[in-house]
């Protein structure tokens, strides 16, 4: 049966903070094949961007998800129809085919193969809907030597070469769970629907769009394999990102963390100006051989004070810094709170706002 969708008025007034709320998908109808991670999560970014979401779940409930979500309803459902369907039922994959032929597109992160056994693939699909845009989100691709292999998150950002540039000198590589792979394979497998839906619109042909988190993580990697094929980074060269004292992480006396990446000169110099290292030369940021002593100075110079301190003196400068958050601090900082980052449920559950925002071009947002 369909789950009661949260009124209109209430799902526009959480995507904005201030200005006319635009929902730029509100005409596009997507079907989503329920899964694990990336594919829901596809969903519900078209969703908050105003698609009319329809999940088609197994009947019952996911053991995995139960486990991710401690056997509450999955976040990722907000906003969305639910239509629970058994498709090893023929009359069960009639109704799903009935889906189908009138929406925009469709979602399904299954392995290779299986949506096809089920009657459901895309030449079924193209037969009630030859303008349907096909989504596949997969960890390695609709065809490759691992496309039918099991994988997560870790593996995929693992194969992409992503994880490797993260290691320092020798170090474990880390990387922050399902938000490089899962997250920024939903946000492409996104992207590529609504490049989709605008082709159909415009060809009245639909197509296939085969989103791999691997290629996904890789081609967001772009910036990273320019860098690194110049020697910048990952390679035997003292790197900035890497070795240098101006962009890194650094413990404080209270045990809490700060961030610099003061790059550009100027914003260096003035980084120098504000730690009082007057007697370091910002015309020298770059001389590698320096590096080693100036980093361990500024390392032992943020131990002397507190994390609030270093907050108090230089956030919302040009010094490019800014505290490692909790969740929770990041929830109540002033500025995620001044944009409506973060939201709460009627029953208190934390949630993110959607983005990117839409705003009338006449009604741009003004600076102070």
């Amino acid at each position: 049966m369909s789950a009661a969708r949260p009124p209109e008025g209430a799902r526009t007034a959480d995507r904005q903070v201030g200005g006319t709320p635009i929902q730029p998908l509100q005409h596009i109808h997507v079907v989503e094949f329920e899964g694990i991670g990336p594919g829901p999560l596809c969903g519900r970014v078209l969703a908050d961007l105003g698609a009319r979401v329809t999940v088609v779940a197994r009947p019952g409930t996911s053991s995995v998800v139960d486990k991710l979500s401690g056997g509450g309803q999955p976040p990722l459902r907000e906003g969305k129809h639910i239509v629970e369907l058994n498709l090893k039922k023929p009359e069960d994959v009639a109704q799903a085919l009935g889906l189908i032929a009138s929406c925009d597109a469709l979602i399904e992160g299954n392995r290779p193969g299986v949506m096809e056994r089920l009657g459901l693939g895309p030449a079924h699909c193209a037969a009630v809907n030859p303008r349907l845009v096909y989504g596949r989100m997969t960890g390695w691709g609709q065809y490759g030597p691992l496309a039918n292999a099991a994988g997560h998150d870790i593996n995929y950002v693992a194969l992409s070469g992503m994880l490797s540039l993260s290691a320092v000198h020798g170090q474990l590589p880390v990387s922050p769970p399902t938000v490089l792979g899962d997250a920024g394979g939903a946000l492409g497998l996104a992207l590529g629907i609504a490049c989709g839906v605008l082709q159909a619109r415009q060809t009245g042909q639909g197509c296939v769009v085969d989103s791999a988190i691997v290629d996904v993580v890789a081609m967001l990697g772009g910036l990273a394999q320019w860098i690194a094929g110049s020697g910048g980074l990952g390679g035997p060269t003292p790197s900035v990102f890497h070795d240098s004292p101006f962009y890194d992480v650094y413990r404080c006396a209270d045990g809490g963390f700060v961030t610099l990446g003061a790059i550009e000169p100027q914003f260096y110099a003035l980084l120098l100006q504000k730690l009082g290292l007057d007697d370091v030369s910002p015309a020298a940021q770059f001389d590698t051989a320096a590096w080693p002593v100036l980093k361990e100075r500024v390392r032992a110079l943020f131990l002397t004070q507190p994390r609030q301190h270093w907050c108090d003196l230089l956030e919302g400068t040009d010094a490019c810094f800014a505290p490692v958050l909790t969740l929770d601090e990041a929830a109540r900082h002033p500025h995620n709170a001044a944009r409506g980052v973060f939201k709460q449920t009627t029953t208190g559950e934390r949630r993110t706002s959607a983005a990117p925002r839409f705003s009338p071009l006449q009604e741009a947002p003004t600076h102070d």
